[in-house]
């Protein structure tokens, strides 16, 4: 079975391509993002959560140089310092040369000197920046990116939920053209069920009404590879088991409340 897993932390990718555990059912999108980020031009990279969007991220950005991830972007401020902490990791001159002390310096500059620094450092350059995790980015997190796509050159791919288009918040007008948006949505009804059947077997679940519960885990879940994956790691939980078999209905209770809550 493929590996799940979400790795998240990318770094600044600058070496040759690394060898990455396939992703199930995802080789379409996973070429067409490669060709797009291959293109160095902002796009805005939208879909459900627990799709699957930062895992293919993590598949595809370590093949290209000088790209900076950065996993948080709640505030323009947590934006700058998470960019100028990458350049400055990866050892950009404008960086070393201000930080004599590494990341303590950083730390100790006022957010107007950060963001000084970090425009030296990006404009016009040659980097890419991928901003993951975007939830309903307020109206400054998005002048922020604006100011890096427009003022300082800079493509940014932007990552955010698109259960409903509100998700994407003030970010969704710096890409007005449907060519500049890839979504990626959930698996169709054949490729959930070999999905779940899959998950089911790496988790080493076994029930007498496994079938069962696995076709309610691809209805329960429309086909969403993260969803599914929680559900079926739920099951594992002695709490819904009885007589071998899994107690389908309080299981998927707990983990919409669990859902709700976060």
């Amino acid at each position: 079975m493929p590996n799940p897993k979400i790795d998240s932390d990318f770094g600044m990718s600058n070496g040759p391509e690394v060898a990455r555990p396939a992703i199930f059912d995802r080789v379409g999108e996973s070429e067409q993002l490669r060709q797009r980020v291959a293109q160095r031009r902002s796009f805005l990279l939208h879909g459900p959560a627990g799709v699957g969007k930062t895992l293919l991220l993590s598949s595809v950005v370590p093949g290209f140089p000088d790209i900076l991830y950065s996993s948080q972007n709640p505030t323009p401020h947590a934006l700058y310092r998470n960019l100028a902490e990458l350049l400055l990791t990866a050892g950009h001159p404008v960086f070393v040369k201000s930080c004599a002390n590494g990341l303590s310096s950083l730390q100790a500059k006022s957010a107007v000197s950060v963001k000084g620094l970090l425009r030296d450092a990006l404009l016009d350059s040659k980097y890419l920046v991928v901003l993951d995790h975007l939830m309903r980015p307020s109206q400054s997190l998005a002048a922020s990116i604006r100011e890096l796509m427009l003022n300082w050159s800079v493509p940014v791919i932007a990552v955010a939920r698109s259960a409903h288009m509100e998700d994407v918040g003030f970010v969704l007008p710096l890409f007005p053209d449907r060519t500049e948006r890839f979504g990626i949505r959930n698996f169709d009804p054949e490729a959930a069920r070999l999905f779940a059947s899959a998950s089911a077997e790496g988790q080493r679940l076994a029930a007498d009404n496994l079938a069962q519960f696995l076709d309610k885990v691809v209805e329960f879940s429309d086909g969403n590879p993260g969803a599914m994956l929680q559900m079926i790691r739920l099951a594992r939980d002695p709490r819904y088991f009885h007589e071998n078999q899994i107690k389908i209905t309080p299981l998927y209770i707990d983990y919409k409340i669990a859902m709700v809550s976060q």
